[in-house]
């Protein structure tokens, strides 16, 4: 049985959506409450069991590398103010089994592209890929959504990808697959388009920010060529993939917020911020307030 240990992470994109906000530091640096995406989506591939992490990196993205690497002037400040409680959170950002590395995409290609640059690490492997954008939350007790799909691939044995039923008229912003039941929380997929107009589109049933490949995904990512938009599409990567190994649709456990968008951002923001034992009060309490406002009897 083979196991997942190695992931990739695309963090290459300019991250317009967001300007100013990311003019000078990477989208996925933006905090949710007090940790950036891309921390969120590394802690959730450690408990994946994932060791490995391939960040493909681009321009003005050397605050990531920065903030997974050792701070030594700022634990020796903290260290000396004995603020230790500070520390250990800083010294824990990753846990010291993790290897990180990173690869500079040297154009913006698109998707594919980014994960066909981690093939020289990656190797005859499977692996995972996480878009540090589509923000994962999973209940109390329950596993993150990657740890869910790599225990499926350890018996499957087969590509993975996670997917949501989306409004119709909003299947143009993803990957939309068809297909048929295969097991529970499990589909067979049949076929996958990129972003089709929605009288196109061959379900609602879209792919989002989390996938398990087999390595064969690399041989069809190096000759399918550019496809929509001129980049080099996972999507069609995928669609070659289907005829020579089975993919499989996941279903997965948890709440997705797409912080790519700024309402998706302000979604998790506020879930995340409910949650978190120093604001959740608080914030509770500021917006039954804020709605009384807006909402007087």
């Amino acid at each position: 049985m083979t196991l997942v240990k190695k992931a990739v992470f695309p963090v290459a994109g300019l991250g317009s959506r967001f300007l100013p906000a990311t003019k000078a530091q990477p989208k996925e640096m933006l905090p949710i409450v007090d940790k950036p995406l891309i921390q969120y989506a590394v802690e959730e591939a450690v408990a994946a069991g994932i060791t490995e992490m391939v960040f493909i990196t681009g321009r003005n993205k050397r605050a990531i590398e920065d903030h997974f690497d050792t701070a030594y002037e700022l634990e020796s400040e903290l260290e000396a103010a004995g603020k230790n409680e500070l520390l250990d959170m800083v010294r824990s950002v990753i846990p010291k089994n993790i290897n990180c590395i990173y690869i500079r995409q040297s154009a913006p290609l698109g998707l594919g592209h980014a994960v066909l640059c981690a093939r020289p690490v990656i190797g005859n492997e499977p692996f995972a890929v996480l878009l540090a954008d589509d923000f994962m939350d999973t209940a109390a007790g329950e596993k993150p959504v990657l740890a869910q799909m790599t225990e499926t691939y350890a018996y499957e044995q087969c590509s993975l990808l996670a997917v949501q039923e989306v409004a119709p008229e909003n299947t143009r912003q993803y990957g939309i697959v068809k297909a048929t039941p295969y097991r529970p929380h499990l589909e067979l997929v049949s076929q996958i388009v990129e972003k089709p107009k929605p009288e196109l589109a061959p379900s609602n049933l879209a792919v989002v920010g989390r996938y398990v490949l087999s390595p064969k995904i690399f041989d069809f990512l190096a000759t399918i060529g550019a496809g929509a938009g001129g980049e080099i599409q996972l999507t069609d990567g995928i669609a070659a993939l289907m005829a020579a190994e089975r993919v499989l649709a996941y279903r997965y456990a948890g709440q997705r917020y797409d912080c790519g968008s700024k309402l998706g951002y302000l979604q998790a923001m506020t879930a995340m911020g409910l949650k978190h034992p120093e604001t959740g009060a608080g914030l509770a309490a500021f917006l039954d307030q804020l709605y009384l406002e807006r909402h007087p009897v």
